[in-house]
């Protein structure tokens, strides 16, 4: 199987005088993996419906490979689609159910349908279940059967509407590491979509972040956390802090921004988005957990933050603490940091925090989302 390229130009969705779908345009290559994320009403669903035919789009023009489909039935477009809730037929084996497609294609008229059916369930690891129907198998045996059904008419492309949703936490894991490993085997273009942004950033080649209807960014995962575009999508993509600052000196190569007028952070001006710094700018300053050092309390550390340890949860190799800092409103830091001995803090203790200064990303935005 051979993927083919997706092109979206200016496509958008209205429902009346409310614009549900901003215009986009997109470009997703042959054989890549993306997935699209964002809140609920982001967009996301609707322009996965647009692609597969179950919507038409207002304005806009869908290609995939030379062909145009923005008018095309979705029974035409030969594009594969797996559900969230998977829509199998019950009163149908899981060989009639995988090998539907082939019989609405007409594909199964003049030889037998049974050895692309078999070929499809041994790709998804159920051969021997072909004479059992969808109540007799668990969960993630009917999301494989979905899987399959939707692969065995080689699609150029395969839509996946947050197909892992109805499954436990260990199953969804095991099932993202297969629904990969099956798409670089086959070389299919997939667009995923999902609200779990840990599940984005492992299964895809690139992650769009929709927000109100509009492609904020698009990127590989590792680029979309490390460089976020914009305080939504920092926020949205794995978890991050916000702090208000100030602007106390800028040379064009280093910001010196001042928080809760304690604290100067000296912070490299390179790969920041949005260039309009000037002294005295309030701005948005975003960093990660784990880039912050977490340690017993200093008063005589002037280039530390002091506050007070609220909780810890515990996560394995790492900790998670929530602190309340001294002389600033608003949510409390989270502090990724390893578990064990060399974490010895309990609740309530005061402690200091150290943020490492290349790690910040900086918005001249002074809003940011309350995480």
């Amino acid at each position: 199987m051979i993927g083919q390229t997706l092109k979206l130009r200016g496509i958008e969705k209205r429902y009346g005088n409310v614009r549900a779908v901003e215009p986009i345009d997109l470009d997703i290559e042959a054989g890549e993996f993306v997935s699209i994320v964002g809140p609920s009403g982001s967009g996301k669903t609707t322009l996965l419906t647009m692609i597969a035919g179950f919507e038409a789009p207002t304005a806009g023009t869908i290609l995939v490979g030379e062909r145009d489909l923005t008018m095309v039935a979705p029974n035409h477009r030969d594009i594969g689609m797996v559900f969230q809730k998977y829509a199998l037929f019950p009163h149908m084996t899981v060989h009639k159910n995988v090998g539907f497609p082939l019989k609405m294609r007409g594909r199964s008229r003049g030889c037998a349908p049974g050895p692309r059916v078999d070929a499809a369930l041994q790709l998804v690891q159920l051969s021997g279940f072909e004479h059992r129907y969808p109540h007799q198998l668990s969960g993630g045996q009917q999301q494989r059967v979905a899987v399959a059904r939707a692969l065995v008419f080689d699609p150029p492309v395969l839509l996946m509407d947050e197909p892992l949703g109805a499954l436990d936490k260990k199953l969804r894991e095991a099932m993202q590491f297969e629904i990969k490993s099956i798409q670089e085997r086959l070389g299919v273009t997939v667009v995923y979509v999902t609200h779990d942004q840990e599940e984005a950033l492992t299964m895809s080649d690139r992650v769009a972040v929709m927000n109100k209807g509009r492609l904020e960014q698009i990127g590989r995962p590792d680029e979309l956390y490390a460089n976020p575009c914009s305080p939504f999508v920092a926020d949205f993509v794995g978890t991050i802090n916000f702090l208000q600052g100030r602007i106390a000196a800028w040379n064009g190569a280093i910001l010196a921004i001042r928080i809760a007028d304690r604290l100067t952070l000296e912070v490299p001006f390179e790969h920041h988005h949005g260039a309009s710094f000037a002294c005295g700018d309030t701005v948005t300053v975003a960093i990660r957990p784990e880039h912050i050092a977490i340690g017993p309390e200093d008063p005589t550390d002037n280039q530390s933050l002091g506050g007070v340890l609220t909780n810890l949860v515990f996560a394995g190799a790492s900790t998670m603490a929530r602190i309340a800092l001294d002389g600033l409103a608003g949510p409390e830091l989270r502090v990724v940091a390893p578990s064990g001995p060399t974490l010895p803090l309990e609740r309530g203790n005061r402690v200091r925090l150290t943020i490492s200064p290349d790690k910040v990303k900086i918005f001249n935005n002074p809003e940011a989302p309350k995480s």
